[in-house]
């Protein structure tokens, strides 16, 4: 290994690779510091590593940045930990848990990615590159699907509106706090899933 490999890898686990070590450090900058004033000099001295050194692995920064949000991506559906799967404890309970997940995600992602709209081939890269993570969306609509062909939910009820209306509840939270002058409305958990579970037409209507 070259000296200024080591240097650069001092402290880290044998077995990262520069590779590796130069997509955590971009991941590190993008989360503190976000995308508009990165520059390969700042990364590169980030990691220890002489400018050139970036060229050895990536054609170019934004293909380092897209390899960067699909790390940060994915660290952030491993950090959910376990979802509940169909037949679990109650339907009610599991969808607060698939709610609160999907707060935590879009708290961890929504900010990175909001910082590269400037530059879209990142985030065009970013979709292309492989990832073993599923995502919380599909997660939530086959676990709707699921609970649905159980028998616990109706079986004429729209699962897919039903993702909509958490998923959309997601994005506006978190987008709020990213948009100058606004603010999230507060938002009760127990009523999101109340009111999805019993939908809002008067009892008379629904029966």
């Amino acid at each position: 290994m070259s000296p200024r490999k080591a240097a650069a890898l001092r402290g880290a686990a044998d077995d990262r690779t520069l590779r590796d070590h130069l997509v955590t450090t971009a991941q590190r900058l993008l989360a503190d510091q976000g995308a508009a004033t990165l520059t390969v000099r700042g990364i590169a001295r980030a990691a220890g590593v002489a400018d050139g050194v970036l060229y050895n692995h990536f054609p170019d920064k934004d293909a380092l940045l897209a390899a960067a949000v699909r790390a940060h991506v994915d660290a952030a559906h491993r950090a959910l930990g376990p979802l509940p799967a169909p037949g679990a404890a109650t339907v009610e309970r599991n969808l607060r848990a698939y709610l609160s997940a999907g707060l935590a995600l879009h708290r961890a992602v929504l900010p990175v990615v909001a910082g590269l709209l400037a530059t879209p081939a990142v985030l065009t890269r970013f979709t292309e590159l492989p990832t073993d993570q599923p995502d919380w969306r599909i997660l939530l609509a086959r676990y709707l699907n699921g609970e649905r062909e159980l028998g616990r939910i109706a079986p004429d009820a729209d699962t897919a509106a039903a993702a909509a209306v958490l998923v959309g509840i997601c994005h506006d939270q978190v987008l709020a706090t990213l948009l100058p002058g606004m603010s999230p409305h507060p938002v009760d958990a127990d009523a999101v899933i109340t009111t999805v579970l019993t939908g809002i037409a008067p009892r008379t209507e629904r029966a």
